[in-house]
């Protein structure tokens, strides 16, 4: 059983089965794991993974060229 407690963007709710679930963690950090692989968990800083959040929100990233 999971240590953590798993939230899934409403977003994702009847649109899929796949879909990214966040966790607070120890210190104000975030886990983040895909659902249909649940075992494998990424750690993140709050202010990193708002960061991303926004970057998305505001569009796709810019690749680098190449």
């Amino acid at each position: 059983m999971s240590r953590f407690e798993w939230q899934k963007s409403s977003f994702s709710e009847g649109h899929t089965e796949a879909c990214v679930e966040v966790a607070a963690g120890p210190g104000g950090s975030r886990r983040v794991r895909e659902s249909t692989g649940p075992e494998t968990v990424l750690g993140v800083s709050a202010e990193a993974l708002a960061g991303l959040l926004r970057t998305l929100k505001a569009g796709m990233p810019d690749r680098p060229s190449g």
